[in-house]
């Protein structure tokens, strides 16, 4: 199933609508361009893609429930016909402890050399170090990491289903061990986060890989959520991010992705635009009103819960970052 985005030129300048296929035909007098047909983004599917992930219990590294985890999101993707590539490595958190680690890299059709990168992190937070209560258990991670990752396998899903419809390369990188840091206790430049990506970064699972932008996903399933332009995103990728946003605005979901600049936060997308040389917007979910919460209410809590999950959130971002892919694969004019 599509959705139609219709372009057209006017005499004052072009115009962009939303319209259905009878609607395609009056447009009378105006020069159509081209026509977007954009398969549907299912919430309630990427939904049930995070329940997965919290099913098989805190992602932690060198647990029981990360190794069945990881499998689990190889063989989805590989199920939808992505070229599958695990990166497997070992690092060391900023306790020192060693961390058994894998990124997981699929391509959808990797025979074609411009490509967009997408990406999200998979591992859970060891500790809830925000929760009073169960600082020392580790975070169900249904919000930060799960949604992500759930977004990214019904994008995988949906291109599967409409096989060659998309004239452009996608990779897919969930990042392992981005969520095992601690700024306070942590010297390195990263405050001991994004070990996967930083990973990546600097031993890339193809010489001279590049991608003509990329797309991280992070904490994208909260009711009501709010995805502010984060300033880094701002800083190294600006053309991408006003792409993305007004791609959001056309489709209606301006409560979502608003319309004010958010601060600049420590990601994923920091080392790959700072060694990868790849330009990264952050979509991520920020309070800029709440002095309170930087993040979503229940950051590195107990409670980050599927309970807390919503399918439209879901849907929003992930019909976002489908119609930014169609539209990058139009022919330039």
């Amino acid at each position: 199933m599509f959705r139609s985005l219709v372009v057209v030129l006017l005499a004052t300048g072009l115009l962009v609508s939303c319209t259905s296929g009878s609607e395609q035909g009056e447009l009378s007098g105006k020069q159509q361009v081209e026509v977007v047909n954009t398969p549907v983004f299912q919430g309630d599917t990427a939904f049930e893609f995070i329940r997965k992930q919290v099913e098989f219990g805190p992602r932690v590294p060198n647990s029981k429930a990360h190794q069945l985890c990881g499998d689990y999101l190889v063989n989805t993707l590989r199920n939808y016909g992505w070229q599958v590539n695990e990166q497997k490595f070992q690092v060391s958190n900023y306790k020192g402890e060693k961390l058994n680690a894998r990124n997981i890299i699929g391509a959808y059709r990797p025979e074609l050399k411009k490509r967009v990168l997408l990406t999200s992190h998979w591992d859970s937070r060891p500790w809830a170090d925000e929760d009073q209560d169960n600082s020392n258990t580790p975070v169900p991670a249904a919000n930060d990491g799960a949604s992500g990752v759930g977004v990214l396998l019904e994008i995988a899903r949906v291109l599967h289903t409409v096989p060659d419809s998309l004239h452009l390369g996608v990779d897919i990188i969930f990042f392992d061990v981005e969520d095992s840091g601690n700024s306070n206790e942590s010297n390195d430049e990263f405050g001991g986060y994004c070990l996967g990506s930083l990973h990546w970064s600097q031993n890339k699972h193809i010489d001279g890989y590049s991608a003509y932008f990329g797309i991280l996903l992070d904490m994208v399933g909260a009711k009501n959520a709010t995805f502010p332009k984060e300033g880094i995103s701002r800083q190294y990728a600006g053309e991408v991010v006003k792409k993305i946003w007004s791609t959001a605005s056309k489709l209606g979901y301006d409560r979502y992705f608003i319309n004010v600049d958010g601060p600049g936060i420590t990601d994923d997308h920091l080392p790959v635009n700072k060694y990868a040389k790849i330009p990264m917007v952050d979509i991520v979910h920020l309070q800029v009103n709440n002095p309170n919460h930087t993040f979503f209410e229940h950051w590195h809590t107990a409670d980050d819960t599927l309970e807390n999950i919503d399918p439209e959130t879901l849907k929003a971002v992930g019909q976002t970052v489908l119609q930014v892919l169609y539209e990058e694969a139009l022919p330039v004019m």
